[in-house]
């Protein structure tokens, strides 16, 4: 066994060399200088994989959130252009050198930002998912020597994706009380906080390239036009709970400036899936959409009274439809989205200050 993990560290070191080389010289995206993709989320990231009890304590959302697996969401596209490895559940990881360098998917569908249970099941929020990173990370300091895991650290990009589910599940359910807490303002301030709070411990724990992704506009998903049953939207969407994402996606972009600002080393890009999506909503046939309202695997109007409970009840094809299910976007619009936060097309500048591209190129 000692003699496998020296192997290993051998074969990491040497990985690690000439992937620090390649940076000075990398020019292409088919270069890129990235050790490994971390992934922290909701079912932006997670299909329910990494969702202890899932099939159990889906409550009414979708039973399969993703169109077939892990492989259909934004952060798995980037993966094979940023050329590492497919991001396995950190539950079903198995704890050796390898597996661990080979990116972990710390997500979980329905997790929230904040520290909330709903009903008798508790959410997996940022914060127990920043806990297990902390662990990985103690663990590669023991496995290779301090200064390595640091490099190593530096040079992985960090995909943050929240905000969703603390919308869907607790503001505008008011769970926990949560809208006798906070307005639409002062509950998007507190977000953005725990957000910055985050970005502030992953970079004094050596992380630098850091991705934080907006809120989608979730007045146009399938879930909100079946329960406000299209009472009160404008064109396809409910604007009054799109102006609250929008507030949510100004402020966390404005502090994302700050904190480039604060934290000298640090390159951290705001994407904004709501400008994609909007785009294509706005516009469909321009980006070969035919349904912009109506959900692929969903039940009731608009597919949105319940979710994908077999992805046998799902329409034929989806890749003519902007949503999966009651929040999530297809394959087609998430692939839309992957291109546009690399090559910045076809949605130009909806990752800032740079593309993921640019990003991944830059030296640590």
């Amino acid at each position: 066994m000692k003699m496998k993990a020296a192997i290993a560290v051998l074969v990491f070191t040497l990985k690690l060399l000439m992937m620090l080389t390649t940076m000075s010289s990398s020019i292409s995206g088919s270069n890129v200088p990235i050790a490994a993709l971390y992934l922290l989320g909701d079912s932006s990231v997670d299909c329910g994989d990494n969702t202890l009890f899932y099939p159990i304590f889906h409550y009414n959302l979708s039973l399969h959130p993703c169109n077939g697996s892990d492989s259909s969401l934004i952060p798995h596209f980037l993966a094979k252009k940023m050329g590492v490895p497919f991001t396995p559940p950190f539950l079903i990881q198995n704890g050796t050198l390898q597996g661990l360098l080979n990116g972990l998917n710390f997500g979980s569908a329905q997790a929230t930002i904040m520290n909330i249970a709903a009903g008798n099941h508790p959410l997996q929020s940022l914060n127990q998912q920043l806990r297990q990173l902390f662990e990985t990370f103690q663990l590669l300091e023991l496995q290779l020597s301090p200064e390595t895991a640091h490099v190593f650290i530096r040079s992985s990009v960090f995909y943050l994706s929240f905000g969703k589910d603390d919308y869907t599940n607790l503001f505008l359910r008011n769970s926990s009380g949560v809208r006798l807490k906070y307005d639409g303002h002062a509950f998007a301030h507190v977000l953005v906080n725990q957000m910055a709070r985050v970005v502030r411990n992953l970079y004094a724990a050596n992380a630098r390239k850091i991705v934080c992704m907006g809120i989608l506009p979730l007045g146009c998903a399938p879930r909100i036009l079946w329960e406000r049953d299209n009472a009160t939207a404008v064109g396809d969407c409910v604007e009054e709970i799109n102006l609250q994402v929008l507030e949510y996606n100004t402020m966390l972009e404005e502090r994302i400036v700050e904190l480039n600002l604060e934290l000298f080393e640090a390159q951290i890009i705001f994407c904004d899936v709501y400008q994609g999506i909007m785009q294509i909503i706005d516009d469909p046939t321009s980006y070969g959409f035919e349904e912009v309202k109506m959900a692929c695997c969903g039940v009731g109007r608009y597919g949105g009274m319940a979710g994908c409970l077999d992805p046998g009840q799902a329409c034929q094809d989806s890749s003519s439809h902007v949503w999966w299910d009651l929040y999530n976007p297809t394959p087609a619009v998430n692939s839309l989205l992957a291109d546009s936060a690399w090559f910045d097309q076809p949605f130009p500048n909806i990752c800032r200050p740079v593309t993921l591209q640019q990003l991944a190129n830059r030296p640590c």
